[in-house]
C-alpha cells in the first residue's frame, strides 16, 4: 500500500514537470514566431522602399510640356533655346535652385557643361521681354541657362500644376541650319531629361523657330 501511494505521488510530479517543460517550449516558440514575423514585415518594408527608390531614380523628375522653341540672332542662327517642362507623373515637387540642377548642352562643334545659373519666378508672358530682362534673368544675358517659373508662392520649387521654361543662351555656340543640339537637364532626383532637336533650314533672322 505504501509503495503504491509513493508511485502515484511520483507520477504526479513527473506530470507537473512535463507541463512546465511544455509551457516553456510554447513560450519560446511564440517568441521565435514573433521575431520571425517581425523580420518578415521589416524585410517586406525595406524591399518596398528599395523598389520605390529604384523606380524614382529610373524616371526623370521633369518631362516636356509643349514645343521646344529656338530664337535666331541677326545671322539666322539659333542663339536661344526655350524648353517648357512640368513635373513627371507621380512626382510631388522638385527644387530648381542652382545647387540642385545641372544643365549641359552638346553642340556639333562645342560642349557647354554645367551652365545653369538658377531660377526666378515671373508673371511675364512676353518671352522677348524675359530674355532681355537683365534684372531678373541675369544668368542668360550671356552664355548660360535659367528657369522661368510660373507659380503663385514665388519660391524655387516646381510643384504639381505649375509651369516652368528652361531658357538657354548658347552665346557663341549658336546652331545653324540642319545642325543638331542635345540638351541634358539633371535634377537632384531621378534620371536626366534629355532633349535632342535639329534646326530646320532657311531660318529667318531675329525670329522664333519651332523645333518640335
Amino acid at each position: 500500500m505504501v509503495l503504491k501511494r509513493l508511485f502515484r505521488n511520483r507520477r504526479g510530479i513527473v506530470g507537473v514537470e512535463a507541463a512546465i517543460v511544455l509551457i516553456a517550449f510554447i513560450i519560446i516558440a511564440a517568441a521565435l514566431s514573433y521575431v520571425v514575423i517581425n523580420m518578415g514585415f521589416y524585410t517586406t518594408q525595406k524591399t518596398k522602399e528599395t523598389m520605390q527608390t529604384g523606380l524614382e531614380e529610373s524616371t526623370a523628375a521633369l518631362q516636356l510640356d509643349g514645343v521646344v522653341t529656338g530664337k535666331t540672332d541677326g545671322n539666322k542662327k539659333i542663339q536661344y533655346v526655350i524648353i517648357p517642362v512640368k513635373l513627371s507623373t507621380g512626382k510631388t515637387s522638385i527644387d530648381l535652385n542652382k545647387s540642385a540642377v545641372v544643365v549641359s548642352v552638346y553642340l556639333p562643334d562645342d560642349t557647354l557643361l554645367n551652365i545653369y545659373n538658377g531660377v526666378n519666378s515671373t508673371e511675364t508672358v512676353d518671352l522677348d521681354h524675359i530674355l532681355i530682362d537683365a534684372k531678373n534673368f541675369t544668368g542668360i544675358q550671356n552664355q548660360g541657362a535659367m528657369f522661368a517659373l510660373y507659380n503663385d508662392d514665388k519660391d524655387s520649387v516646381l510643384e504639381a500644376n505649375e509651369k516652368a521654361f528652361l531658357l538657354i543662351n548658347l552665346g557663341s555656340g549658336t546652331i545653324s541650319d540642319y545642325q543638331t543640339v542635345k540638351i541634358e537637364v539633371r535634377t537632384a532626383k531621378g534620371t536626366a531629361l534629355t532633349v535632342v532637336r535639329t534646326a530646320p533650314g532657311g531660318m529667318p533672322s531675329n525670329s522664333f523657330v519651332d523645333l518640335g
